[in-house]
């Protein structure tokens, strides 16, 4: 929450929704809008998005931690209960709040992108240099 703090200024493009019944949409216009599939973050129980438009940042908060399973992958990602990343055209940089399985340990992802000469892979990479690279139909919207 520091971070989310810091990076929010009076004079910022800022949208905030705290309805839960909006929440869940909001997030998913956002992914579309930077163009990233929209099952990416498959969240529940949202209880605040905000979307600072002037620095490009995002904040996702729920009310408790999510373990999801991307079957086409076969793949567990954890949710923490609040998710911020910068967001770009096809990129989440900067993300934290996101864990992906890998053998026996969680392993942050800090970055998610899709490169413009590949729009049908998708990229997870984080700070040690380990990437894995997927195809962006396994993380369409489930229903």
């Amino acid at each position: 929450m520091a971070l989310r703090e810091m990076i929010i200024d009076e004079s910022d493009d800022i949208e905030s929704y705290s309805d839960q019944s909006l929440c869940l949409d909001k997030a998913k216009e956002l992914l579309a809008l930077i163009k990233l599939p929209t099952g990416l973050l498959p969240l529940k129980d949202m209880t605040e998005v905000g979307y600072n438009k002037t620095k490009g940042f995002v904040w996702m908060r729920m009310r408790s931690k999510i373990e999801h399973t991307f079957r086409e992958i076969g793949r567990r990602v954890l949710y923490d209960t609040e998710i911020t990343a910068f967001v770009e055209d096809r990129r989440m940089r900067r993300l934290t709040g996101v864990k992906s399985k890998e053998l026996m340990i969680w392993v942050p992802v800090n970055d998610i992108f899709i490169k413009e000469k590949d729009p049908e892979k998708i990229t997870f990479a984080n700070t040690t240099g380990l990437s894995r690279t997927f195809k962006v139909s396994a993380f369409q919207c489930e229903g």
